[in-house]
């Protein structure tokens, strides 16, 4: 299973990129269009959260650029008769902390401006997210206002890759980076395995 991929950007796409990495091996990598439009020129370097998804006929990888927005197309998809292509509208649209934020009120409208969602389903939708989707209380924190969700984001990943719950990582992120906000992801990581070091002694 496929959860991240970092290469080069060998070509771009309306709908995703192709993405070579340091291994020789080429994937083809399904985008929202808010983060396809953003991608850098051709031969810069790319790096995407991946979710695999695996069928009979086809396997396919959905790339983000945030863990929180991987886990929000997640529980997108766990809705019934909400397929990837939607949740990658419904991501293109609202981010992972605009569509929390929608979610907390009680207007499912803002739901059906999302091309491809009329306002049934999008009433549908929006009573599926309010128990679904998690508010910032799981196990997959939301970064204080204020710090820079890429580098909140990334250190995440990198903790969860040295096997730390992403609760617990999440927690500690959170005091570091609001005592220090201006950190970069590597001087965020250090702090943070500091204070987890520190929290097994």
């Amino acid at each position: 299973m496929i959860g991240y991929l970092r290469g080069e950007l060998l070509a771009r796409a309306e709908k995703g990129a192709l993405v070579l990495t340091a291994s020789g091996v080429g994937y083809e990598v399904r985008l929202a269009a808010s983060v396809a439009a953003g991608l850098p020129p051709v031969g810069a370097e790319v790096e995407f959260f991946v979710h695999t998804s695996v069928r009979e006929d086809a396997i396919e990888l959905f790339g983000f650029p945030c863990l929180e927005d991987r886990a929000t197309f997640e529980v997108l998809i766990g809705i019934p008769k909400l397929g990837p292509k939607t949740a990658l509208s419904i991501l293109s649209v609202y981010d992972a902390p605009a569509l929390r934020a929608l979610c907390a009120g009680d207007d499912p409208g803002p739901l059906a401006r999302v091309p491809g969602i009329g306002k049934k389903s999008a009433q549908r939708i929006f009573v599926e997210l309010k128990y679904k989707l998690d508010m910032g209380q799981g196990d997959l924190p939301l970064p204080r206002p204020g710090v820079v969700p890429t580098v909140f984001s990334d250190a995440l990943a990198g903790l969860a890759n040295l096997g730390y719950p992403e609760g617990q990582a999440g927690a500690v992120l959170r005091a570091v980076l609001d005592a220090e906000p201006d950190l970069d992801v590597s001087q965020a990581l250090r702090q943070a395995l500091k204070k987890l070091a520190k929290d097994r002694q």
